[in-house]
């Protein structure tokens, strides 16, 4: 899922990474260290999560507020691409197999399924319907599915749905959506033909891509569907009733969703906020007005002073500057993309820049957290041991002015976001580059709406770009550099990485499998297609009455669909 980059600069002087394994591996212990410091110290101090005298908890009508950090960019599920779509998303709509609580698979709509070699059946169940009470059926499903893959809708994730028959072909115009691997068997039966063997697919299918839209609503809607609350019906827990614009939204509890009678649901979310300025959340929870923020490094000791519980937990996603390999673009030059690696160090950006201590400096697009065979991912295969070198860097820069046929590098266009974190990290790089090769970097500053519509039409040289899981498997970033990723944002194309890919894809083999993501990670370095910069975590607080809330690594960032409120809670 692609996200915005969040950065904060203090300038200093560069260093090397020659003893970067020994340095990550401190600074995992030190910061566990200092979590577990200010855990402690903000218990002994009393554990107050925040005060009672905002309107952070309703406790009589059972309501929350909260604040999402932008407005959401795309309510289509078909065409949503961000974290903060994702999240409301996530609440007001469901797949066939959701998560529970503790991140783990269970029946959404779908009560049971079957996975084969060949293809794999879903058999719906008879209580899930919409929030306007018609039923959920396959038909659902076979519609949503062929709509995404329609060229015409220009969804940016279809390559998700790629192991049903007939879907890259139908997605490249060379088939009709009626063709796909697809069918209702009946309302309550669904089954799929594969394009080739995908035991993993269990886990696509809980992604919002793959979720339901009923044809009669979606017609009606004359090509406003997402547009606005009323605008789309719901299967989820929560119904999306009201949307102000830019401002605010309220989410109450669906009365007709299948597990309506859990009373561990919260029954009314108010998004009473829509901002990404982190002093103002913070002040917002210190007011009791919002139930959760995320805190950066300076507002640790804030936070220690108001006794509240500090927890820490990664999100699982990665940070990385990615370029544009376009043929009319000065980096699609390898030399020049060399140079660049060259003379940077994610250890430099972590410890010497950001200082935030649930960050993780990046060392490949791959993060820590992925599993291999029977280890974690990186224990199986080791990323490449970066080394930065600035006298080499230039020696490649030089090359790729020959190369290029010019005597100088013009301006290059680094994208960025508008937040003030964003801006510090562009003018970070635009110091560093400045320094070590000469070269001059202008920042394009967009919104989070209108920086993703420049990544899409690849209006940039270097843009900071995040990517975080889709499902719990490893392909969930394997396949982000493939030739017909749409999420591969600066084209990107290697025979040799699409080969890899469709091995990671329908390989049965697990070694086999992994061995394919080992060479992809080779491959990601050494013909340096990105740039990583880090692993994001986030030090964060929670109102104590607040049970069940959960920061998720695999689906929506942040998830209240488990929330309840414990009034005792002090």
């Amino acid at each position: 899922m692609s996200d915005t980059s969040s950065v904060v600069i203090d300038t200093d002087e560069s260093f090397t990474r020659s003893a970067g394994k020994q340095l990550a591996l401190y600074a995992f212990y030190a910061i566990a260290a200092l979590a577990a410091v200010m855990l402690m110290l903000s218990v002994a101090a009393g554990g107050v999560g925040s005060t009672t005298a905002g309107n952070a908890i309703d406790v009589d009508n059972n309501a929350i507020t909260i604040v999402l950090r932008e407005e959401p960019p795309q309510m289509d599920a078909a065409r949503a691409t961000d974290a903060v779509s994702h999240v409301v998303l996530a609440h007001v709509m469901e797949g066939l197999i959701s998560y529970d609580l503790d991140g783990q698979p269970k029946p959404g709509v779908a009560e049971r399924w079957e996975i084969r070699e060949d293809g794999a059946t879903f058999w719906l169940r008879e209580d899930s319907v919409w929030s306007d009470g018609v039923p959920v059926t396959a038909h659902d499903f076979v519609f949503s599915w062929r709509r995404v893959l329609n060229p015409e809708s220009a969804s940016q994730y279809a390559f998700i749905l790629y192991s049903i028959k007939n879907a890259e072909a139908i997605n490249t115009g060379q088939l009709p959506p009626e063709t796909l691997g697809v069918r209702a068997v009946s309302d309550r039966v669904l089954e799929v033909e594969f394009e080739q063997p995908t035991p993993y697919f269990d886990k696509l299918v809980s992604y919002l891509t793959y979720y339901p839209t009923r044809e009669d609503f979606f017609n009606s809607t004359n090509g406003r569907y997402g547009a606005d609350a009323d605008m789309m019906v719901y299967n989820g827990p929560y119904i999306l009733e009201e949307w102000v614009h830019g401002s605010t939204m309220r989410w109450v509890k669906n009365p007709n969703y299948w597990d309506k009678d859990n009373k561990a649901f919260v029954s009314t979310i108010h998004i009473g906020y829509m901002t990404d300025d982190v002093n103002a959340k913070l002040n917002l929870f210190k007011d009791g007005q919002i139930v959760d923020t995320h805190l950066l490094s300076p507002m640790l000791s804030t936070a220690m002073e108001q006794r509240w519980n500090i927890d820490r937990a990664l999100d699982g996603s990665v940070f990385y500057l990615e370029f544009n390999h376009r043929d009319e673009r000065i980096s699609r030059n390898w030399n020049f993309r060399r140079a660049m690696q060259l003379a940077q160090d994610s250890t430099e950006l972590v410890y010497k820049v950001l200082k935030e201590p649930a960050y993780v400096p990046g060392v490949s697009l791959f993060p820590a957290w992925l599993n291999g065979i029977s280890e974690s991912f990186h224990k199986e295969y080791p990323p490449v041991d970066h080394q930065m070198n600035v006298a080499k860097a230039r020696e490649h820069l030089e090359l790729a002015k020959q190369e290029l046929g010019i005597d100088e590098f013009p301006p290059l266009m680094l994208l960025t976001g508008d937040t003030p974190i964003s801006l510090l990290a562009g003018e970070y790089y635009q110091q560093l580059f400045r320094e070590n090769l000469g070269l001059e970097l202008r920042l394009d500053v967009q919104i989070f709406k209108q920086r993703l519509e420049k990544m899409r039409q690849g209006e940039f040289d270097m843009v900071l770009s995040g990517w975080g899981p889709d499902y719990d498997d490893v392909l969930t970033f394997g396949d982000l550099f493939s030739s017909w990723n749409l999420q591969n944002r600066g084209r990107y194309n290697s025979p040799e990485m699409d080969a890899l890919v469709r091995i990671a894809q329908s390989e049965l083999d697990p070694q086999k499998r992994m061995d394919a993501f080992g060479e992809i990670q080779k491959l990601l370095y050494e013909d340096v297609v990105l740039i990583p910069m880090y692993e994001r975590g986030n030090s964060f607080v929670v109102d104590t009455r607040l049970r069940n809330f959960r920061r998720r690594i695999v689906g929506p960032e942040v998830d209240y669909k488990f929330a309840y409120i414990d009034a005792s809670a002090q």
